[in-house]
Protein backbone atom coordinates (compact mmCIF):
# COMPACT_ATOMS: atom_id res chain seq x y z
CA UNK A 1 0.00 0.00 0.00
CA UNK A 2 0.93 3.59 -1.02
CA UNK A 3 1.82 6.10 1.95
CA UNK A 4 0.17 9.57 1.73
CA UNK A 5 2.95 11.37 1.33
CA UNK A 6 4.46 9.63 -1.84
CA UNK A 7 1.05 9.58 -3.41
CA UNK A 8 0.41 13.51 -2.61
CA UNK A 9 4.43 14.05 -4.60
CA UNK A 10 3.21 11.67 -7.42
CA UNK A 11 0.05 13.71 -7.90
CA UNK A 12 1.47 17.03 -7.17
CA UNK A 13 2.90 17.35 -11.03
CA UNK A 14 -0.07 18.63 -12.86
CA UNK A 15 1.23 16.03 -16.33
CA UNK A 16 1.02 13.06 -13.73
CA UNK A 17 -2.27 14.38 -12.87
CA UNK A 18 -3.63 14.31 -16.05
CA UNK A 19 -2.30 11.29 -16.60
CA UNK A 20 -3.90 9.38 -13.25
CA UNK A 21 -7.18 11.12 -14.46
CA UNK A 22 -7.07 9.87 -18.11
CA UNK A 23 -6.40 6.39 -16.18
CA UNK A 24 -9.86 7.35 -14.17
CA UNK A 25 -11.30 6.60 -17.34
CA UNK A 26 -9.92 2.95 -17.54
CA UNK A 27 -6.60 0.81 -18.84
CA UNK A 28 -4.73 2.72 -21.02
CA UNK A 29 -1.28 1.94 -23.05
CA UNK A 30 1.75 4.51 -23.20
CA UNK A 31 0.71 4.69 -26.93
CA UNK A 32 -2.85 5.85 -25.82
CA UNK A 33 -2.20 8.32 -23.03
CA UNK A 34 0.73 9.73 -25.12
CA UNK A 35 -1.78 10.61 -27.99
CA UNK A 36 -4.11 12.55 -25.07
CA UNK A 37 -1.05 14.06 -23.70
CA UNK A 38 1.06 16.98 -25.36
CA UNK A 39 4.70 15.37 -23.75
CA UNK A 40 6.47 12.18 -25.59
CA UNK A 41 6.42 9.24 -25.21
CA UNK A 42 9.45 8.43 -22.88
CA UNK A 43 7.89 11.19 -20.72
CA UNK A 44 4.65 9.46 -20.35
CA UNK A 45 6.49 6.53 -19.46
CA UNK A 46 8.64 8.35 -16.96
CA UNK A 47 5.52 9.93 -15.22
CA UNK A 48 3.85 6.31 -15.12
CA UNK A 49 6.79 5.19 -13.21
CA UNK A 50 6.25 7.80 -10.60
CA UNK A 51 2.75 6.85 -10.18
CA UNK A 52 3.24 3.10 -10.11
CA UNK A 53 6.46 3.61 -7.23
CA UNK A 54 3.95 5.72 -5.33
CA UNK A 55 1.32 2.68 -5.78
CA UNK A 56 -1.67 4.77 -7.91
CA UNK A 57 -1.56 2.71 -10.75
CA UNK A 58 -0.50 -1.29 -11.89
CA UNK A 59 0.18 -2.59 -14.91
CA UNK A 60 0.18 -6.01 -17.13
CA UNK A 61 1.57 -7.25 -19.77
CA UNK A 62 -1.18 -7.62 -23.12
CA UNK A 63 1.28 -8.82 -25.98
CA UNK A 64 4.31 -6.73 -26.72
CA UNK A 65 2.60 -3.70 -24.79
CA UNK A 66 2.07 -2.66 -20.91
CA UNK A 67 -1.87 -1.47 -19.91
CA UNK A 68 -2.01 0.65 -17.58
CA UNK A 69 -4.68 1.32 -14.88
CA UNK A 70 -5.59 2.70 -11.40
CA UNK A 71 -4.63 0.85 -8.28
CA UNK A 72 -7.75 1.48 -6.21
CA UNK A 73 -5.50 -0.15 -3.03
CA UNK A 74 -3.11 3.11 -3.73
CA UNK A 75 -6.05 5.51 -3.15
CA UNK A 76 -6.66 3.93 0.27
CA UNK A 77 -3.59 5.40 1.83
CA UNK A 78 -4.55 9.10 0.47
CA UNK A 79 -8.09 8.45 1.69
CA UNK A 80 -7.38 7.68 4.96
CA UNK A 81 -4.66 10.70 5.01
CA UNK A 82 -7.86 13.04 3.79
CA UNK A 83 -10.46 11.36 6.01
CA UNK A 84 -8.19 12.20 9.09
CA UNK A 85 -9.12 15.99 8.03
CA UNK A 86 -12.45 15.42 7.46
CA UNK A 87 -12.98 13.69 10.65
CA UNK A 88 -11.90 16.90 12.48
CA UNK A 89 -14.16 19.01 10.27
CA UNK A 90 -17.22 17.41 10.91
CA UNK A 91 -16.44 16.67 14.67
CA UNK A 92 -16.26 20.42 14.89
CA UNK A 93 -19.07 20.91 12.58
CA UNK A 94 -21.61 18.55 14.39
CA UNK A 95 -20.45 20.30 18.20
CA UNK A 96 -21.05 23.87 16.52
CA UNK A 97 -24.59 22.73 14.95
CA UNK A 98 -25.35 21.13 18.38
CA UNK A 99 -25.18 24.33 19.71
CA UNK A 100 -27.80 26.04 17.10
CA UNK A 101 -31.36 26.38 18.13
CA UNK A 102 -33.04 26.78 14.10
CA UNK A 103 -36.20 27.46 15.82
CA UNK A 104 -34.98 30.78 17.90
CA UNK A 105 -35.90 33.52 17.61
CA UNK A 106 -33.58 36.26 15.96
CA UNK A 107 -32.60 39.70 17.89
CA UNK A 108 -34.37 42.73 16.54
CA UNK A 109 -33.11 43.75 13.32
CA UNK A 110 -31.58 40.36 12.23
CA UNK A 111 -33.16 38.41 9.25
CA UNK A 112 -35.74 35.13 10.18
CA UNK A 113 -33.16 33.52 8.37
CA UNK A 114 -30.35 33.87 11.14
CA UNK A 115 -29.86 30.51 13.16
CA UNK A 116 -29.07 31.62 16.96
CA UNK A 117 -27.04 29.66 19.48
CA UNK A 118 -28.84 27.82 21.69
CA UNK A 119 -27.87 29.32 25.48
CA UNK A 120 -26.32 26.17 27.40
CA UNK A 121 -27.50 25.64 30.72
CA UNK A 122 -24.89 26.23 33.66
CA UNK A 123 -23.70 23.50 35.65
CA UNK A 124 -26.25 24.76 38.67
CA UNK A 125 -28.99 24.12 35.99
CA UNK A 126 -28.01 21.03 34.81
CA UNK A 127 -27.71 19.71 37.94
Amino acid sequence: MADAARVLDALGDGTRREVFELLAHGERSVAALTAALPVSQSAVSQHLRVLKDAGLVVDRAEGTRRLYRIDGDGLSSLRAYVDRFWDDVLESFAAFADGLDPAAEPPPGEPSSTVRRRRRPTREESR
